[in-house]
């Protein structure tokens, strides 16, 4: 091989690498590990030896799922024809033309055999409850976009992101890490949940036209602008208190502190309501993952300090 020709396939592999990394949506890939690290905190406060291994293990195998359905709802709207040149949103592997679906399904799969190495480890250490939330989860993942009835098109869309990245995943890294689960997991597991749906409200709020174009029903089109906002907010000062309840029993000062929190979601509803349906809410989005982040870490590093 000429130096030529080597430099032109070393350029056509990175290529192709850095398509797969934009169809992964690495942005969003906090909303799979938030919920990781608050159960492994919470997990510290109910035994003195967290079970470290198996919650990493779990920690990649959440991190694969959601890079399995980000990769399987590109090909399966690709296909369907949507996500082209109009969608609102970030461009598409598919929809863009940049590979088939196939390839792009391909990958899904791909990334859900990872999933389900790692899932193995994690199963060997939890038993049956793992399995269960692990087989659970990857059925929900790839039904998001595929078969006669996908998650994506109806209005059930908020419940089984709260279900699945943020009760499900907690209490079941709470159950790795400590080998129980309380009331408190639960509570953490819902706040968590919630702000992760709101990233889904956000999205299917821009997309209103053309999801109902494509004979969707998702809960943004059934509730209309307004009321989209208000459970917007609702998902986010929820969030905030809830944690806030879940933590009084450990410590008030951080129950108080998480509490405040709320204040800020505010401000986020208003910037979405004032924010014409257009490419400019990917913005809300942003705003919202970042209201995740900060009170998963928040919230995380209290469960460690306890003041």
């Amino acid at each position: 091989m000429t130096e030529s020709a080597f430099t032109s396939a070393r350029a056509g592999r990175l290529d192709r690498a850095v398509l797969w990394l934009r169809g992964a949506r690495p942005r969003t890939l906090f909303i799979s590990f938030a919920p990781i690290l608050v159960g492994f905190a919470h997990a510290t406060t109910l035994t003195p030896v967290v079970a470290k291994l198996p919650v990493l293990a779990a920690a990649i195998s959440a991190l694969a799922i959601q890079i399995a359905t980000n990769l399987a709802n590109d090909a399966a709207d690709g296909a369907r024809g949507g996500d082209g040149p109009a969608r609102l949103g970030p461009q598409r592997l598919t929809g863009a033309g940049l590979m088939p679906a196939s390839t792009v399904a391909g990958g899904a799969l791909a990334a859900t055999l990872i999933a389900a190495l790692f899932g193995a480890i994690a199963v060997f250490h939890g038993g049956w409850p793992i399995l269960a939330i692990g087989v659970a989860s990857l059925l929900a993942g790839w039904g998001y976009s595929y078969g006669p009835r996908p998650i994506s098109a109806s209005p059930l869309g908020e419940i089984f992101v709260v279900l699945f990245f943020g009760v499900a995943a907690v209490t079941g890294t709470v159950w790795l890490g400590a080998g129980r689960v309380d009331p408190t997991a639960l509570l953490l597991g819902l706040a968590i949940g919630l702000p992760a749906a709101a990233v889904l409200t956000v999205n299917n709020h821009r997309d209103r036209v053309e999801d109902a174009g494509n004979g969707r029903r998702t809960l943004a089109i059934r509730l209309g602008p307004e009321r989209t906002v208000a459970l917007y907010a609702g998902e986010l000062v929820a969030a905030s208190l809830i944690a806030a309840v879940a933590l009084a029993p450990l410590t008030m000062i951080g129950a108080g502190v998480v509490a405040a929190s709320a204040v800020g979601a505010l401000p986020l509803a208003r910037r979405l309501a004032a924010t014409p349906v257009g490419r400019a809410i990917n913005l809300r989005l942003a705003d919202t993952a970042r209201f995740q982040a900060i009170l998963a870490l928040l919230v995380a590093l209290l469960l460690w300090w306890r003041p």
